[in-house]
């Protein structure tokens, strides 16, 4: 008696040919045959830019927050510095790529915050406390904006605003005493 149907070689070799076709049609083409990508793409490189020289903005405000306390109550500024070195390297990281030709006119760190600070030094180190808790999440916030790699760097960033922020908190109490 002669066998007809399917065999378990031939269904394979069916399954193999199917998966192996739909691997290959997600893989041809070309982004402008495909229903005009291009633009999208262009679109979230934009607001990733924005995004970047944002973070890159509001570090610089930080940063020089950082300096005021750290002038204003030198007793502080052996606790604040690792801080502030940490948010200075963040600010290179979060940096938009620059073009060959350089910075622009214009790219330069914004000026000191208005305001004075806090003539008790708990009270400086408490409010750099919730500006970096402010810092952390607004990040946490654009992550909804940014594609794949900027949000690593950005959760990245959020999290060791947060723990600026605890350990900012640790020190105005120390301040305090």
């Amino acid at each position: 008696m002669r066998r007809t149907g399917t065999t378990r070689r031939g269904a394979l070799t069916a399954t193999g040919a199917l998966a192996l076709g739909a691997v290959l049609t997600g893989c041809g083409g070309d982004d402008e045959g495909a229903g005009g990508k291009k633009p999208a793409r262009a679109a979230t490189a934009k607001a990733e830019k924005a995004l970047r020289e944002k973070a890159v903005r509001d570090g610089a405000l930080l940063l020089a927050r950082y300096d005021l306390v750290a002038e204003a109550h030198p007793a502080t500024a052996a606790g604040l510095e690792p801080l502030r070195a940490a948010v200075a390297e963040h600010g290179k990281a979060l940096a938009p790529p620059r073009a060959k030709d350089g910075p622009k006119k214009g790219d330069e760190a914004p000026p000191a915050p208005a305001g004075p600070v806090s003539a008790d030094p708990g009270a400086a180190v408490r409010e750099l406390a919730a500006a970096e808790r402010r810092r952390a999440d607004g990040y946490g916030e654009a992550l909804l904006a940014a594609g794949p790699e900027l949000a690593r760097l950005l959760a990245s960033v959020a999290a060791a605003a947060a723990a600026h922020a605890y350990l900012l908190t640790e020190l105005a109490e120390e301040t305090a005493v």
